[in-house]
């Protein structure tokens, strides 16, 4: 099996651009060919590559492939690149109807950290981003290698790093109401801004 060259970024920018989004999207789509996982050329072209405001992509950051989100349920890809981490956040209670987004993270491919309220792991394999340390406050370590999965309840702090290839790692979760998350860092925004 062929892997493919570490995914960087070409140039060094503040923001994301156009090229930029279009060179993960293209990665995302070989990468999730590679493992079996087929998706549409128009698919590849709704990849999200998500930095969190934060502007250091390859190391804070995913890219995300949403299948479906209704008011019930959703579906989605989280594409990550080598030691990149989703940061600490939790879906909280939307109103009475919705107690906010339960998620299930199935590992597809190569090897995720997710950490969750809980007894904090005395030797956690995953780090958090430098200069934001202070943001990662829960330390209950699950590691999810292909065909495990785990359950994560709505309003739980969470956060993930990806292993030293990357992962591919479905999420399948009531729906998702990502303007509604609420992150410990108060530097994040959930959406990217994207230059050309």
């Amino acid at each position: 099996m062929i892997y493919l060259k570490r995914f960087k970024l070409k140039e060094d920018l503040a923001l994301l651009t156009r090229k930029q989004v279009q060179e993960f999207q293209d990665y995302s789509f070989d990468l999730l060919a590679q493992q079996g996982i087929v998706i549409s050329r128009q698919e590849k072209g709704q990849i999200e590559v998500a930095d969190f405001g934060l502007n250091q992509f390859e190391t804070t950051g995913l890219g995300l492939l949403v299948y479906v989100n209704t008011p019930r349920v959703c579906a989605k890809e989280l594409i990550m690149l080598p030691m990149q981490t989703c940061p600490e956040h939790r879906h909280p209670r939307i109103d009475a109807s919705n107690p906010g987004k339960e998620e299930t993270f199935r590992c597809r491919w190569g090897k995720v950290f997710l950490y969750v309220s809980g007894e904090r792991t005395e030797s956690p394999q995953a780090a958090p981003p430098k200069d934001r340390e202070q943001y990662y406050t829960v330390w209950h370590e699950i590691e999810l290698n292909p065909g495990e999965q785990y359950t994560i309840m709505p309003n739980v702090k969470h956060w993930f790093q990806a292993g030293p290839q990357g992962a591919i790692v479905t999420e399948f979760s009531t729906t998702s109401l990502d303007q509604y998350d609420v992150f410990t860092d108060p530097d994040i925004s959930r959406f990217t801004t994207i230059i050309d």
